[in-house]
């Protein structure tokens, strides 16, 4: 968090391609955990989200973000877009065949303020490539 909030305000803009966590353990042991009976429970609280503070602090700068949503995964993504200020989103959705974690393929729909850009099916590569001149565009 820190690192990302320093590197920010010198940078013209930042590209937040993953979610380092959401939430993490509430309390850390320093030794290992023991097995015992029954069931353990872990309480989780909920991380600085990195990229709402960076979108915060815009002031001018771009920022681009990214959404894997299973459900509503458009209006989910349109919803993060406003709430993290981003100068677009780009939605994978888990439901199109080919796209997702477990292939060289990607389908992906650019989201920004004025609409919605779905992209057919394309390899991981020519998705990046399309991100880049995405924002080249937009730092012009």
């Amino acid at each position: 968090y820190d690192a990302a909030v320093r590197a920010f305000e010198k940078a013209d803009g930042a590209v937040m391609c993953a979610a380092v966590a959401d939430y993490t353990p509430d309390r850390v042991s320093d030794t290992k955990i023991k097995k015992c009976d029954g069931d353990m429970c872990i309480t989780l609280r909920r991380t600085r989200d990195i990229a709402a503070e960076l979108g915060a602090r815009k002031e001018g700068r771009l920022l681009v973000g990214f959404a894997l949503e299973t459900d509503d995964e458009e209006a989910h993504a349109e919803q993060k877009l406003a709430r993290k200020h981003f100068d677009f989103i780009v939605l994978n959705s888990l439901r199109d065949a080919g796209a997702g974690f477990r292939g060289d393929t990607n389908k992906v729909t650019f989201i920004d303020r004025t609409g919605r850009e779905p992209l057919p099916l394309l390899t991981k590569r020519e998705v990046a490539g399309r991100i880049v001149d995405r924002i080249e565009k937009l730092l012009k």
